[in-house]
Formats: structure tokens, C-alpha cells, sequence
């Protein structure tokens, strides 16, 4: 009998059920956010169409890169994100010879150096400042004081004062005539031995620290090379962004005039570009009111006044002879 009871109670239950899900709905409420979800999605490819343009091989221009160039580029820009076996490949896939080779080693000894320091070992970064230290002085770079600085408060964080002393003694010493502030804050904190992060010097325990460093040795490690700290292709890539818009304007007044834009040996419209892509000044000389070019540039005078060549041809006589300068009473 309370087999048959439950059983009944089974049934009631899910009738009752049943009726509830009726009054809910929950197929329609389903029903209806899916059409509202659906209905965004279609209009979605329409407001893409509106604000973005599909079509940007418009603002393109037939022009013949060497190819070995933009290789040398691209393989380069793997290696310098640390992508090493995807640079190979590429080298390899591109026919490319084995001269990038030297490059990937370079870069492979300065991610060694930044791994290191991911993992608080400065000893390669050490290593590296001291042997190049004659050539990052004049580069006014600070970075082998500042990685013995890291040291140091590794040291003294551990608790050893005795050795931390011992280090500053050894490697600091050096720097006293031109850093004397901040080895003076450094030698205060000998007082708060094992108890740094209760001091007023605990910022010197921030990780932000460490980052700044090991992008100081980034750059300058690339600067070493020859290399920009910025991937060149990054650079060229995030710069064709900003300057495509107008581009893009631009070809939609020349429409059907693609011969006259392939001639065009410079661009008929402005295209702006933020302060980082700017990479030199563009001067005008004083004398000719006209800007300086390759075959014109710009050339410095004894008395530190700057004219385009060609007004200083033509005021010398071709070199015959000598010329007040333009600003200042100074014979050139």
C-alpha cells in the first residue's frame, strides 16, 4: 500500500510540476531572449560595415620591397619576442641564410638575462653590465648601479647585514662620487636589517623595481646591438594603423584615378603620427625658407648655427670664401 501511495504521490507531484512550468513559460522566455540575441547579431556585421572599411588593399601601392629586407625583419621580430623556434622555421621556410644566426644568439643571451632576473638571479645581468660597463657610460646609463642596488637589498632582506655591508663596500663604493643620495638611503637601511617592509624604505622591496631594471637592461642590451628597443616591424605595423584612415579617405576622392596614385612620389594629404613615431626633426633653413632633403641637409657651422648646404654653397661661393652668419655676427 505505501508503494502505491508513493506512487501517486509521484504523479500528483509531477502534474503539479507540469502545471508550474505551464505558468512560466520558460520555452517562450528562451524563445524570446534568443530572437533579441539573434536580431543584435544580424545588425552586427552592418554597424562593422558602417565603422570600419572591409576593403583596406585600396591604400595599397605596388611598390617592390626586398624581399630579403622584410625577412630579415620579420625573422628578427621573432627572435626578439623570444620566439626562437618559430624565427628558425620562418628563416628556414623563407630560404633566408644562416647570418640571422648571429642575431638569435644575441637575443637568446639577453632572454637568458631577463629569465634570470624573472626568477631574482642577477647574477648573468651582472655579469653583462660589468663587461659592457665602458661601453654604458656613455650612454649616461646608471643600469650596473641600480642591478647592484637589487642585490644589495636581496641581501639585506634575507637578514645578513654583515654581508650586505660587505657588498656595499665591494661594489658600491665605486659609484659614491656621483650616486652619494642614493647609496646614502641604501646604508640607512642596514638599520632595518630583516624588517625592510616596515620601513620608510619599503618601496625598495616593490617588484616594480625588478621591472624597471630589467627593461633598463633590455634596452640598453638592444642598444648595444644596434637594435631599437621597439620591434621594427611592431612599430611599422602599429604606425600603417594610425596613418590608414586617412589613407583610406583619400582613396575614395581618387577613385578611378589608381594610375595617378601609383606615380605620386609623395602623399598629397597629411597623415599624422603620434610624438613615438616621430624619429627626427624636419628643419627648415633660415635663409632659404625651403626644407632640407638628402641631396640638401641641414649642416652645423663652426660657431653652432645650423643652414641648409645649398645656402651655405651659395653664401661661400662654393667654399671661396667666408660669410657672416645668418644669426649671429660670427664669421663662417
Amino acid at each position: 500500500s505505501n508503494d502505491c501511495e508513493s506512487q501517486v504521490d509521484y504523479k500528483s507531484a509531477l502534474a503539479e510540476l507540469k502545471v508550474k512550468l505551464k505558468d512560466i513559460a520558460p520555452l517562450s522566455q528562451l524563445e524570446s531572449t534568443q530572437k533579441e540575441l539573434n536580431g543584435a547579431l544580424s545588425k552586427y556585421p552592418k554597424h562593422l560595415e558602417k565603422f570600419f572599411n572591409p576593403d583596406i588593399s585600396k591604400a595599397y601601392r605596388n611598390i617592390d620591397f626586398d624581399t630579403h629586407t622584410v625577412n630579415e625583419i620579420i625573422g628578427s621580430h621573432f627572435y626578439r619576442q623570444g620566439l626562437f623556434e618559430i624565427g628558425d622555421c620562418f628563416r628556414t621556410e623563407a630560404k633566408e641564410p644562416e647570418s640571422e644566426a648571429a642575431v638569435k644568439s644575441q637575443f637568446q643571451e639577453m632572454f637568458q638575462i631577463v629569465e634570470a632576473m624573472k626568477h631574482r638571479n642577477l647574477e648573468p645581468a651582472l655579469n653583462w653590465a660589468m663587461t659592457n660597463s665602458d661601453k654604458l657610460k656613455p650612454n649616461g646609463s646608471d643600469l650596473l648601479l641600480k642591478l647592484h642596488s637589487l642585490q644589495f637589498v636581496e641581501i639585506l632582506q634575507k637578514g645578513n647585514r654583515d654581508g650586505a655591508l660587505q657588498y656595499a663596500r665591494t661594489y658600491l663604493a665605486p659609484f659614491a662620487s656621483d650616486h652619494m643620495a642614493e647609496i646614502q638611503k641604501l646604508m640607512v637601511c642596514l638599520l632595518w636589517t630583516g624588517r625592510l617592509h616596515r620601513s620608510p624604505y619599503s618601496h625598495l622591496l616593490s617588484p616594480a623595481n625588478w621591472d624597471k631594471v630589467t627593461g633598463e637592461l633590455t634596452r640598453q642590451f638592444c642598444n648595444l646591438l644596434g637594435q631599437s628597443y621597439e620591434s621594427p616591424l611592431s612599430v611599422t605595423i602599429a604606425a600603417g594603423i594610425q596613418g590608414l584612415p586617412p589613407l583610406l579617405k583619400f582613396m575614395n576622392v581618387m577613385a578611378g584615378k589608381r594610375q595617378e596614385w601609383q606615380s605620386m612620389k609623395q602623399l598629397p594629404v597629411p597623415v599624422e603620427l603620434d610624438r613615438e613615431f616621430q624619429f627626427h626633426s624636419i628643419f627648415v633653413c633660415p635663409v632659404s625658407k625651403e626644407q632640407s632633403t638628402e641631396e640638401n641637409p641641414p649642416m652645423l657651422m663652426s660657431c653652432g648655427h645650423v643652414l641648409c648646404k645649398q645656402s651655405i654653397t651659395k653664401m661661400s661661393k662654393n667654399g671661396t670664401k667666408s660669410f657672416k652668419c645668418p644669426y649671429c655676427p660670427s664669421d663662417v
